[in-house]
This record gives structure tokens, sequence and C-alpha cells, in this order.
């Protein structure tokens, strides 16, 4: 049996959510009529759509032809960039930072493309080790370097709130390409330097 088709974002965002998550706060005992949940549905619907607003995006759009000349071939590499996703598992945030690394090869991207190129994957219901593999997919994809490192570092509210409730608990994720897979002391040297 054929599963129906998926809808894209554009389809998505024609459709309201309100009357769904009325229905979820209804279901969980609560009176949505009451004074402090009359606009709770309207306001959830915009928070998801700003929160997954990476489906709607490219990595095309957001680079946005900000490429340029390298002139070099030194490693660099943009530490703590911030970023907010939603567990895919209990639809819980996860946050935290992303640090890339790159060895160019002839292209250098801007700087700020590297913030946007993290919430394109950041905005999507995620699992923080694709999200990881996609950051650093996508750095290829645009610049061919000699290789890139990416690195996130993230807490969850999924084991934070609810099942095992460690509080302090973050995970590290490690996702390499080109010469930093080859070169485990060129590796060995970023990830050093991105110590806290």
């Amino acid at each position: 049996m054929s599963q129906p088709p998926i809808p894209s974002f554009d389809e998505l965002t024609d459709t309201f959510l309100e009357p769904l998550i009325t229905d979820l706060i209804t279901a969980l005992g609560e009176d949505v009529s009451r004074e402090g949940l009359i606009q709770t549905p309207a306001r959830v619907d915009r928070s998801l759509r700003f929160l997954t607003g990476g489906y709607g995006l490219t990595l095309e759009g957001v680079v946005n032809g900000a490429l340029f000349q390298a002139e070099g071939a030194e490693m660099i590499v943009v530490k703590d960039v911030e970023f907010y996703s939603l567990c895919e598992h209990h639809l819980l945030p996860f946050f935290g930072r992303a640090h890339i690394a790159y060895v160019p090869e002839a292209t250098i991207l801007g700087l700020s493309k590297f913030a946007r190129i993290v919430d394109l994957f950041a905005r999507r219901l995620q699992v923080q080790e694709r999200l990881t593999t996609q950051i650093a997919d996508a750095v290829v994809q645009t610049l061919a370097p000699k290789g890139a490192l990416v690195v996130t570092e993230a807490s969850h509210l999924c084991m934070m709130m609810r099942g095992v409730q460690k509080q302090g608990s973050s995970t590290r994720i490690v996702t390499t390409r080109g010469v930093f897979k080859d070169d485990a002391q060129l590796r060995g040297e970023v990830l050093a330097a991105l110590k806290p």
C-alpha cells in the first residue's frame, strides 16, 4: 500500500495548526477558553512555524553568492555559533553551539553564512547527529574545501526534563571530511583548540 505524498513546506504553511493545537490542549485536560490559554493555539502555531522554518529554505538561497576567492590555504575556524532545534523524537528543544573549521581549496565563504547554514538545518525536526553531518556536507558542497570539521555541543531537554532527568548532561558530536578525516594531528589540533 503506497504512502500519501508528503506535503511541501508551502502547502504546510497554508494549513492551520490552531485546531490541532486546541485539540491537543483539550486532550491534556485543559480548558482552552480560559484567559491564559485563549491565544495559546495561535501563538504555538506561529512558534512552530518559526522553529521549523528551515524546511522553507535552501542551501543556495542561504549562501546567496557570498563566495570569495581564497588568498591562502590557512585553516579557518568559526566558533560558538548558537543553535536551537527540536528533537524529532519528543518535539522538545535541544540547544547548543556549533564550531566549523575548514581548509579552503580555492573559495571561502562570508562568515555570517556559517550561522545561516547552521540555522538552515537546526530549524527542523532533528537529531544532533544528523544536524552535525548536514552542516559538514553543506560546507563541502558549497566550498569544495580540502577538508571540513564540524563539532556540535548541545543540551537536550528530552534528557533533562523527562526520561533520565539529567540536567547537567550534554552531547558532543564531531564530523570530519577530507584532510580532517585523514590527518589525525590536524584534527587533534582543531579539537584541542575548541576545548573550553
